[in-house]
């Protein structure tokens, strides 16, 4: 058994396993297998969808209140389309390069401690399963075997004391391009009938009716996340995106255009 996965296991004490069910398999073991939300992908992009919806949404039912001109409308909701997406790409990439360097800071200091103070390091670990209902013989033996191996010793201790996974830390460009995929996406929504020349009343009735299916589609994406019932999420984001777009176009129209 490698260090690794005996670091992995260990997280695993002291869990209680549930007892068997009917809807068991034949080792006692449930069925059903849990979703991994840890990465964020799918979160990511649903909520970068949103909020281009949204945003844009608000956007150009503001600029339609004020009754400017096609060409207008179609330069606002470009310029909050584009905007947007660069604005979220990057403060993605900002934020998580900032992240990355930070969990890069504090694996080399633990890198240099467990260099410095091999000893002080196995304590340490021997504690923190000792605090996990671990008897100390066998913690003190786990320790050691984990402190074998120097890149399993920074992994686990990584892990363990610092809650950072070390092949994990993020790819920055790659957050970045997607937000600002998603971004652009959902802003496009509401924009769409204007781009390709419809007018008016007609322009706008069709501009809130897409918008009103990409707010249940998304919102029945956000299911999947949840579990929740799918017409609860579709709901909730037809609302509020209605809302935002209601409050915009209220203040267009009291705005108005001058001159």
């Amino acid at each position: 058994m490698t260090g690794t996965l005996l670091a992995r296991m260990v997280g695993r004490v002291g869990r209680r396993a549930p007892s068997p069910d009917p809807s068991s398999g034949a080792d006692g073991l449930p069925d059903h297998h849990h979703r991994d939300v840890r990465g964020g992908g799918l979160r990511a992009a649903v909520f970068g969808v949103s909020d281009g919806l949204v945003s844009n949404v608000s956007l150009v039912l503001g600029t339609v209140g004020a009754h400017p001109g096609a060409g207008v409308i179609r330069l606002a909701g470009l310029a909050g389309l584009f905007g947007g997406a660069f604005s979220m790409a990057v403060g993605e990439y900002v934020s998580m390069q900032a992240q990355r360097e930070a969990f890069e800071r504090e694996l080399s200091i633990e890198r240099e401690e467990l260099r410095r103070r091999p000893e002080f390091e196995r304590r340490e670990l021997t504690r923190i399963y000792e605090r996990r209902g671990i008897e100390r013989e066998v913690a003190a033996q786990l320790a050691t075997e984990l402190m074998a191996d120097p890149e399993v010793a920074l992994e686990t201790h990584a892990r363990e004391e610092l809650g950072i996974d070390p092949g994990e830390l993020g790819a920055p460009l790659q957050a970045a391009g997607s937000s600002f995929i998603t971004f652009a996406l959902g802003a496009l929504v509401p924009l769409l009938p204007f781009l390709l020349g419809a007018k008016g009343t007609a322009a706008i009735g069709i501009t809130i009716g897409l918008s009103a299916l990409a707010a249940v589609a998304i919102g029945s994406l956000l299911s999947v996340l949840t579990a929740r019932p799918w017409w609860r999420s579709a709901l909730r984001q037809l609302v509020l995106c209605a809302l935002a777009g209601a409050a915009t176009f209220g203040i267009g129209s009291a705005i108005g255009i001058a001159g």
